[in-house]
């Protein structure tokens, strides 16, 4: 069964993208010429961060997966949020063919499943509403090869100049990047600190990621087949999920920790999750480390940069704020950042940049999620 919209079986895409743009709050103000000039010096600063990343961590392009074939591009908030509905669908094709399948069997299931499609539209809609006013920058590791139904943005308001995230991508292409110019602009007003040294420290973030991406070619489909294991063990049964839920509330066990992601984890599927959680930990905390560790050469103000922005990302903005991350497991992600980085500098502080590059010679390099919290074990076990 498909949805009116297109979509297919669980998410009604189209209202998803609707809600969320109408749910969104404005950017900052700022002039149109303001608005070319701070996507014009983006755009260069992605091209020279990318010199830099890889001078850094020493790591170079496939000859199949190069980053000219990985397009940046500047987008406003409702370019992020049809960018990652699109990505969504990709990635939970196969949990919706299993949703279908169960609905196939079950009386009543094409009006059930039309509600159901709506209101899940509506609260993916709100999520994504929240989140495009967090995101700085994002590479889009699963991004499709089109994107469609894109949205037109106003000819006569600044964001006009921003790409819409519609173009396709080239073959073998292993994702793309998004920088979102009205979240840098307000957080660089927020820090007070200086906006070209804070536009390029972004950039040298997010040009890690798709460093990683582009030098290590079987990283998208090692991660790919982890995130397809996890949403296959997923358990559809509404009545296993209400239990689950039902122990996230009366707190007990482990449940009372965790986010509402981890309301719907199998046995099998936390398993998976440990390893998904260790190589997100690892990508996250090296582009933290080479963002910093590149930045004093570059960015004259970075040691200014990074006290602020750790303490705004600590903090939060505020009670609602803290509450929302958590339900979301945003503060599992910020401890990805904290976790990766102490395991990628002390890997290099043991074995040089060299040697911390052998985590990316096969899946079985990677460290799991107790090395993590111990380089000195996966040093051991690597380089022995």
């Amino acid at each position: 069964m498909t949805s009116a919209s297109g979509g297919a079986g669980m998410v009604d895409w189209d209202l998803a993208v609707a809600t969320a743009t109408r749910l969104a709050r404005s950017g900052p103000e700022v002039s149109r010429a303001e608005a070319r000039a701070v996507v014009s010096e983006l755009r260069r600063h992605a091209l020279e961060a990318e010199e830099h990343v890889r001078a850094f961590t020493r790591m170079g392009s496939s000859s199949l997966l190069t980053t000219a074939a990985t397009p940046v591009l500047v987008v406003d908030r409702p370019g992020w949020i049809r960018a990652n509905v699109a990505g969504f669908r990709t990635v939970v094709r196969p949990l919706v063919e299993k949703l279908q399948s169960r609905r196939s069997d079950s009386p009543g299931s094409a009006a059930l499943g039309s509600l159901g499609e709506k209101a899940t539209g509506v609260e993916v809609g709100a999520v994504l509403a929240f989140l495009s006013g967090k995101v700085l920058g994002q590479y889009e590791t699963f991004a499709p090869a089109e994107f469609p139904g894109a949205l037109p943005v106003a000819p006569d308001s600044p964001a006009g100049i921003l790409e819409t995230p519609r173009q396709a991508l080239p073959p073998l292409t292993p994702g793309r990047l998004l920088l979102v110019a009205p979240n840098i602009v307000q957080v660089e007003r927020e820090l007070d600190v200086n906006p070209h040294d804070f536009r390029l420290w972004v950039c040298l973030h997010e040009e890690t990621h798709r460093t990683q991406f582009t030098a290590v070619p079987w990283l998208r489909d090692h991660i790919q087949s982890e995130v397809q294991s996890f949403l296959a063990q997923t358990d559809v049964d509404p009545v296993a999920l209400l239990d689950r839920a039902r122990d996230l509330l009366a707190g007990r066990g482990e449940e009372r920790r965790g986010s509402l992601l981890e309301v719907v984890q199998s046995p099998q599927q936390r398993d998976t999750l440990n390893r998904l959680t260790a190589v997100m930990s690892l990508l996250e905390g090296h582009a933290d480390v080479v963002m910093d560790g590149v930045g004093p050469a570059v960015v004259p103000s970075v040691a200014e940069i990074r006290e602020k922005f750790q303490r705004r990302r600590a903090g939060g903005a505020g009670r609602l704020d803290l509450v929302v991350r958590r339900l979301l497991g945003m503060d599992a992600k910020l401890r990805q950042y904290q976790d990766g980085a102490v395991f990628v500098r002390g890997v290099v502080d043991r074995v040089g940049m060299d040697g911390f590059n052998r985590v990316w010679t096969s899946p079985n390099t990677l460290p799991t999620r107790d090395e993590i919290h111990n380089p000195g074990a996966w040093v051991a076990r690597v380089t022995a």
